[in-house]
């Protein structure tokens, strides 16, 4: 099966609203386990990731280095995680489920394999 990242985006005050109080933080962290052991028990799961930093640098063609990782957008890219599916109608109905969509988004973008 091909593999897919989920990107997991929010703005600042989305994730703020999520985690802002314990009852919260809670909350949204058993929905998150939930969902990643589905994933995980059905055999998606290939690589769990990791939350991201919102900090980091961006540096362009020109050597340019900014403060990023996205200065030019609201969005955040919180974290990441490698699922298989049997293609992307799968990768989607499998990220319908995921606790991000109550305050953000998820991209899902094919790996491209590569043989080197």
């Amino acid at each position: 099966m091909p593999d897919f990242v989920y990107l997991f985006r929010a703005t600042a005050e989305q994730q703020q609203a999520a985690m802002g109080t314990p009852e919260r933080a809670q909350q949204s962290m058993q929905a998150w386990l939930k969902w990643v052991t589905d994933l995980e028990e059905n055999g998606y799961l290939k690589e769990r990731g990791q939350p991201l930093d919102r900090g980091g640098k961006v540096v362009r063609s020109e050597k340019l280095v900014t403060d990023g990782p996205f200065v030019e957008t609201k969005d955040l890219v919180l974290g990441f995680m490698i699922i298989q599916a049997r293609d992307i109608d799968q990768a989607v109905e499998l990220s319908k489920a995921c606790p991000m969509l109550v305050g953000g988004s998820v991209e899902i973008r094919p790996v491209l394999a590569m043989s080197f």
